[in-house]
């Protein structure tokens, strides 16, 4: 089922700011939403919020919208045990409406945070690790794990979720997909080019089934980035200014862990660059092209992320004049 969600930027707005603009979303017919989990802003211009405390205060302020993070490191500056009772918790405000997104974490949150940066496949290993362990706590018992990197001793949750909560795996790139497709319940990712999400897909759908899973069945989100507006310019000086660190893949490979130094990556960053990236656009015909594009690929939740300039006008007008043309242009694809 299509679900059309809103991108929920810490990094750019104060959390009070942001608690406005998710019940706005819920409002204006976003049916989801997630949340940056940073410890670092990627620009020395932006927030930091601890996006946990965030997300209770959203379960509370929302009656319907699905909540979770966009994504989460469950392996570094978290112990899986305190993510595992933080998403039990959330649950327990947002029942049924609760999931789980996580990533092996880049340098910008967990060297900062606690001066250690594992290799990408020891944090593989370590996340596939956090994953199994957090679903033993999720299940209510007391847990004795004795893993490679995480161990407890008699750990029990006394306040377990109320509903199952699906965990989502990120993948940036289609080396990374096939780890999501055989240890999460779905796949989480951002657009960065049809070719690339496409081999993401397909990758994703090959671990899944070599585990004997039916992929078709499992949840794959996006993030597509966009702007609702006329102003071209001042989207483009939104993005570059808090979001440019995270259009450079270096960001997500180098030991990169200050807001600094995540600038001076993004600078290379140009107008070319965020044009291809986003949609720009006041027609809303262009917007829903763009959604039936990564609908086609198979994409079932898509999060739509806007930097600006105006976050309350776009929820409100992007809720009022692109979702329903685009869930009407999926139903009557569905029947065709």
């Amino acid at each position: 089922m299509l679900k059309l969600g809103w991108k929920a930027g810490p990094e750019q707005y104060q959390p009070a700011e942001l608690l406005d603009y998710v019940v706005a979303a819920e409002k204006a017919g976003f049916e989801t939403v997630d949340v940056s989990d940073h410890f670092h802003p990627w620009s020395e211009h932006g927030h930091s919020c601890f996006t946990w405390a965030w997300l209770g205060a959203a379960a509370v302020k929302t009656r319907s919208i699905e909540l979770g993070p966009g994504v989460t490191c469950p392996i570094l500056r978290y112990h899986p045990a305190i993510i595992a009772q933080a998403a039990a918790t959330i649950d327990n405000l947002a029942p049924g409406r609760t999931y789980l997104a996580v990533g092996t974490g880049e340098a910008l949150n967990e060297y900062s945070a606690t001066g250690s940066w594992p290799d990408y496949p020891e944090r593989r290993a370590m996340m596939a690790e956090a994953i199994h362990l957090i679903r033993e706590l999720w299940k209510g018992g007391e847990v004795t794990f004795n893993g490679d990197y995480y161990r407890t001793r008699r750990a029990r949750l006394y306040t377990p979720p109320l509903s199952r909560i699906p965990i989502y795996v990120s993948s940036l790139v289609p080396e990374s997909a096939r780890f999501a497709g055989m240890h999460g319940d779905g796949l989480i990712t951002v657009a960065n080019g049809p070719e690339n999400a496409k081999q993401i897909v397909r990758n994703f759908e090959k671990g899944a089934h070599e585990i004997g899973r039916n992929p078709s069945s499992m949840p794959r989100l996006i993030e597509l980035s966009v702007a609702y507006t006329d102003d071209r310019n001042a989207a483009i000086d939104c993005f570059k200014k808090y979001w440019a660190g995270a259009m450079v893949p270096a960001m997500f490979n180098l030991n990169l862990y200050t807001p600094k130094m995540s600038e001076l990556n993004g600078s290379v960053v140009g107008m070319d660059t965020i044009l291809k990236k986003t949609c720009i656009s006041t027609d809303p015909d262009d917007h829903v092209e763009l959604a039936r594009k990564y609908i086609d690929m198979g994409f079932t939740h898509l999060f739509f992320h806007s930097a600006g300039p105006d976050q309350m006008d776009f929820i409100v007008k992007y809720g009022s004049q692109v979702l329903p043309r685009i869930r009407q242009m999926q139903a009557q694809e569905a029947v065709a």
